[in-house]
């Protein structure tokens, strides 16, 4: 079966299309014949090189297909029959420890991520355990299907468990028309806020309001910091949704409300940034880092995507053989919400 496959760090053209042996479902697992995977910063990050991993990989971390086998323990199981439609969890645990009982997986010690720490979901085919698929909403199709686990159990988890968003909170988002971006913008409307984002360009803005954004800033010609104070009429942000790192870290200190909490999960412009205490402890702020989810959020996300409430926006499809364009177009940040690859 072909399979997108890196055997060495580098731009691109290190990406190949190979032939790998079909897997075959062990104990527990359902083979799934995939038919559609999202891009994600992850497999950029991947592809470049970043500790910890092996070489060669199968990058992706999420996608949707059709169950074709079934190991012979899952057959007896009445949740799942071949020929289902199903989505592949963008994670994997142990199930057993304390964490993965109380329903925390991200917490787990053997928490991995196809695509970084094994192989990924970019193939014809992939062999899963059970217990890390799901049905696949019935209002969406394969390609949108692929397109939320990572980032809106992401976005949800950064949401709802870590800042616990208050109604009318003042919620800031940065990079609107990123995966992550475009999932909390939606999310954090539904929990009842009030959002502003960022995006750079008018594709982009417009993206932001068709998301719900209620303020759009255009962070490239306007003074974000001054805006965030107009906008709030001098409160400033309750929630910062951060992801971008060094580069937006001191607008977002800035910008922090009385009692305001700041959450990231990435540091795409870097990781080194500078806080000052006595801000953050005469303010009563919080800085709290979160990474993925877990299969609560996961489930949560799904029905309201069910219940249309929330949908993953699908900015262009790519077939598998133009995988190569498809990382450059990313790495361009050309997208408007998320890169899915066409099996």
């Amino acid at each position: 079966m072909k399979a997108v496959t890196i055997h060495a760090h580098g731009d691109p053209d290190v990406l190949k299309i190979d032939q790998v042996p079909r897997p075959i479902p062990q104990s527990g697992e359902v083979l799934v014949r995939i038919q559609a995977a999202a891009l994600n910063h992850l497999d950029l990050w991947v592809r470049k090189g970043i500790p910890g991993i092996s070489l060669p990989i199968i990058p992706g971390s999420e996608a949707a297909g059709t169950i074709e086998e079934m190991a012979a323990d899952v057959q007896k199981e009445d949740r799942f029959q071949i020929g289902d439609h199903v989505i592949t969890l963008p994670f994997r645990s142990c199930t057993n420890c304390a964490y993965c009982v109380s329903g925390r997986e991200e917490l787990c010690a053997q928490y991995v991520i196809p695509g970084e720490h094994m192989d990924g979901v970019m193939a014809e085919c992939v062999s899963i355990p059970v217990k890390f698929i799901r049905k696949k909403p019935d209002n969406i199709d394969f390609v949108r299907a692929a397109a939320y686990q990572l980032v809106f159990m992401t976005a949800y988890h950064m949401l709802n468990s870590k800042v616990k968003i208050n109604q009318n909170d003042w919620v800031f988002v940065w990079g609107a028309s990123s995966g992550v971006g475009h999932a909390a913008i939606q999310i954090a409307k539904q929990m009842g806020a009030r959002v502003i984002a960022t995006a750079g360009n008018l594709k982009k803005e417009k993206f932001a309001n068709d998301m719900g954004s209620d303020f759009v800033i255009d962070y490239k010609r306007s003074d974000v910091l001054k805006q965030v104070r107009d906008i709030t009429s001098g409160h400033g942000a309750d929630i910062v949704f951060e992801h971008v790192g060094q580069r937006s870290w001191p607008d977002s200190i800035k910008m922090l409300a009385r009692g305001g909490r700041l959450v990231t999960c990435g540091a795409t412009t870097g990781a080194l940034v500078n806080i000052d205490l006595n801000h953050l402890f005469i303010k009563h702020q919080q800085i709290i880092g979160s990474t993925m989810g877990n299969i609560n959020d996961i489930d949560a996300v799904t029905k309201l995507i069910e219940a249309d409430l929330i949908t993953p926006h699908v900015d262009k499809i790519f077939p598998l053989e133009k995988i190569i364009a498809a990382h450059k177009y990313l790495e361009e940040g050309k997208q408007a919400g998320k890169v899915v690859i066409s099996l």
